[in-house]
C-alpha cells in the first residue's frame, strides 16, 4: 500500500514511492487540471525549484521533463526557500511546483504545487488526482537539467532586506543554524546586507529533519551551547524548505512558533490575524488585533480566513501557523515601502519582524513577549490511531454534552467548546484542551494550553493518557 497522499502541505510520501515515472505522472495531472481550471495555456511558463535533500535534484529533473515533454516552458528556479518560488509564480501569474518535503526525514519527499494566484487548495487537489494517470506509467527520458535562472532567489532577497532599514540590525552578533536549510546561505548574506554580524553555525552535508514542531534533544542543546560560546543576540534557523521559522533567544532559548506569528503580527501593525484553533489564546488576549479569525490545522484553511479578512475591510492582514510560518494576506508597511501580499508560509518574515523589533526596542530577543498575556502550550500525539478508532471518539466529545462533560470533570466545567477542527473545550479556569486527528499521519493530537508551562504538561499528560484509555475501550 502506497503512503503517497496529499496533506496540508502537498504530496508527500517515500522516497522509494517517487520514481521518475510517479514525479512525472503527478507533474502532468497538475499541468492538465491548470489548463482546464485555471486557465493555464499550453506551452505557458510553469516554475520548478527544490529542497537540499538528496532526491530533490533527480525529482525535479523528471518533473521538468515531463512539462517539456507536453511543449511547456520552463524555469527550473534552483535550490532555494519554498516561498521565494511563491513569489516569482504569483507575480509572474504562472503555475509552479516546489521538490520539498520540508522537515520529514530524507527518506521521504514530495511536490508541493501553486497554481497562478497562489496555493491549490483541496478542490485542486480532487481536480489533480481525478486526471491522474498512474496504471499505464511510462516514464520519459530524462534529459539534461535546465539552466538554473536566479530571478527567483533574487526577487525574494530584496524582498526580505526591504522589510528593515538600511543597517536596522547593526550591531547585533546573530548565529546562524545552517544544517541544511535551502536558506541557509541566504540568511548569512540577508543579515549582512541589514548591517549584523552572522555568525554561519552547523552546517551540514546530510539532509537534517528539523521540524519546528518537535525539536530534536540535539537541536535545543545546539542552540544552548552556541548562545553561550558565540556571545549571540540570536539564533535563527529554519526548516529544510524555509517556510518555518525557528529563533532562539540570547540565552538560547527557542521561542514558539505562534509566539513568533504575534510578534511578525505586532511588528507590522496588522488589524487582523488568521490562525488555526492550535494557537495559544494570547493572540486574543492581548487586545492587539481587532479581529482575529481562527480557523481549522493548514495553510490552506489560513489562506481562506485571510481572503475572509479582505473581504471584511481589514486593511492589514496577517496569517500564522503554530509551526511559525506566516502568511500575508494583504500588502504591509515596511521600512522601504510597502510589502506585498504573500499567502503562503514564510521564515525570513518572523525571523527578520523579531529581530527587527528587538533593534528598534532596544531589548533583548527574551523581553519582546514581556507585559502580553502569560500563555504556554504543550502538544503531544498518540501514534497508531486509525481514523476508525479516533472518528467515534471525536464525534462522542462533540455531539454528547453529558459526555463531554463527563470526559473533562476531573478537570472541572466547560466554559466553551469548539469543533472547528476536532474537538476544543475552553474550561472554567481559562484553561484549553484540544483533541483532533492529524491530517497526515494515523494520529491522535492532544493541545493543552495554560497560564504556566508546567500546567500546560500536566493537562497534556491528562488528556493524553484519558483519551488513550478512551480508545482502548473503543476498540475492545
Amino acid at each position: 500500500m502506497s503512503s503517497l497522499k496529499f496533506g496540508t502541505s502537498g504530496l508527500r510520501g517515500l522516497v522509494t514511492e517517487l520514481p521518475d515515472a510517479v514525479c512525472q505522472a503527478y507533474t502532468l495531472a497538475f499541468l492538465k487540471h491548470m489548463q482546464n481550471a485555471h486557465s493555464v495555456p499550453a506551452g505557458g511558463l510553469v516554475l520548478f525549484g527544490y529542497d537540499l535533500r538528496s532526491s530533490s535534484p533527480q525529482m525535479a529533473a523528471a518533473c521538468i521533463s515531463a512539462a517539456q515533454e507536453i511543449g511547456m516552458t520552463v524555469e527550473n528556479c534552483g535550490p532555494l526557500p519554498t516561498p521565494a518560488l511563491a513569489l516569482r509564480a504569483m507575480s509572474l501569474k504562472v503555475p509552479a511546483i516546489m521538490v520539498t518535503g520540508s522537515h520529514i526525514p530524507a527518506d521521504r519527499n514530495g511536490l508541493k504545487f501553486y497554481r497562478p494566484d497562489g496555493e491549490i487548495d483541496k478542490v485542486d487537489e480532487a481536480g489533480i488526482l481525478s486526471v491522474l494517470e498512474l496504471d499505464t506509467l511510462a516514464p520519459s527520458p530524462v534529459g539534461a537539467t535546465a539552466a538554473i535562472v536566479p530571478d527567483a532567489l533574487k526577487n525574494y532577497s530584496e524582498r526580505c532586506v526591504a522589510l528593515l532599514g538600511p543597517q536596522a540590525l547593526a550591531g547585533k552578533r546573530i548565529g546562524v543554524y545552517q544544517h541544511s536549510s535551502v536558506s541557509r546561505d541566504l540568511i548569512v548574506t540577508i543579515l549582512q546586507e541589514l548591517g549584523a554580524n552572522a555568525v554561519a553555525l552547523g552546517r551540514s552535508d546530510v539532509f537534517v529533519p528539523v521540524d519546528t514542531e518537535a525539536l530534536r534533544p540535539e537541536d535545543v542543546a545546539f542552540a544552548d551551547a552556541a548562545a553561550k560560546k558565540y556571545k549571540l543576540d540570536a539564533l535563527v534557523s529554519t526548516d529544510g524548505d524555509a517556510d518555518r521559522p525557528l529563533i532562539a533567544d540570547e540565552n538560547g532559548v527557542f521561542l514558539r512558533g505562534d509566539s513568533l506569528g504575534l510578534l511578525t503580527a505586532r511588528f507590522v501593525n496588522a488589524d487582523a490575524v488568521v490562525t488555526p484553533v492550535t494557537s495559544n489564546t494570547a493572540i486574543e488576549l492581548s487586545g492587539l488585533f481587532a479581529k482575529v479569525y481562527r480557523t481549522r490545522v493548514g495553510s490552506p484553511y489560513v489562506i481562506e480566513g485571510m481572503e475572509q479578512a479582505v473581504k471584511d475591510g481589514h486593511g492589514r492582514v496577517v496569517g500564522f501557523e503554530a509551526n511559525g510560518g506566516v502568511l500575508l494576506g494583504s500588502s504591509v508597511p515596511a521600512d522601504r515601502g510597502q510589502l506585498g501580499a504573500l499567502p503562503t508560509r514564510d521564515a525570513m518574515l518572523p525571523i527578520l519582524s523579531v529581530l527587527g523589533m528587538a533593534a528598534r526596542d532596544g531589548v533583548a530577543v527574551s523581553k519582546l513577549l514581556d507585559g502580553l498575556p502569560s500563555r504556554f502550550t504543550r502538544s503531544g500525539r498518540i501514534e497508531n490511531v486509525s481514523a476508525e478508532r479516533s472518528g467515534p471518539f471525536l464525534q462522542g466529545l462533540r455531539d454528547n454534552d453529558d459526555k463531554r462533560a463527563g470526559f473533562f470533570a476531573q478537570l472541572g466545567t466547560i466554559r466553551d467548546n469548539d469543533a472547528i477542527d476536532g474537538v476544543r473545550v475552553v474550561l472554567a479556569t481559562g484553561e484549553v484542551v484540544h483533541f483532533r486527528e492529524s491530517g497526515n499521519a494515523p494520529e491522535l493530537r492532544c493541545y493543552a494550553e495554560a497560564s504556566t508551562d508546567g500546567r500546560a504538561e500536566q493537562l497534556l499528560e491528562w488528556g493524553l493518557g484519558q483519551a488513550e484509555k478512551a480508545l482502548g475501550s473503543n476498540n475492545a
